[in-house]
């Protein structure tokens, strides 16, 4: 399996920025896709961002769009959210996960907070 190690989670202000990274190790080829979910409090889970290891191209769910952006380093095997404009509505366990075919991988999560 892909095994999948987190940093950058935290407390981050209204209007501020926080960077998420993701690094994979394991069995990492035939990875095509890297991503991020997340979950709020008593809410089900969201699709955030997801990049495209080969190309690079990106989507971003409507919540984030124009704030977030999702980036890959492929020779360090690492996916990085950058989160600005945060909001409190952003406050949440951020999942990172890898696609592989008929698998998909996941991070232990990382807790974001959005307060003053």
């Amino acid at each position: 399996q892909v095994r999948l190690v987190e940093s950058g989670g935290g407390l981050g202000q209204p209007g501020g920025s926080l960077r998420l990274s993701c690094t994979a190790s394991g069995f990492i080829s035939g990875v095509h896709t890297m991503g991020w979910f997340r979950q709020a409090p008593e809410k089900q889970r969201e699709w955030v961002a997801a990049i495209k290891t080969s190309n690079g191209s990106t989507n971003y769910a409507d919540s984030v769009k124009g704030r977030f952006t999702i980036s890959r380093d492929n020779a360090k095997n690492t996916v990085y959210l950058q989160m600005n404009s945060l909001k409190p509505e952003d406050t949440a366990v951020y999942y990172c996960y890898t696609d592989r075919f008929r698998a998909r991988d996941w991070g232990q999560g990382t807790q974001v907070t959005v307060s003053s």
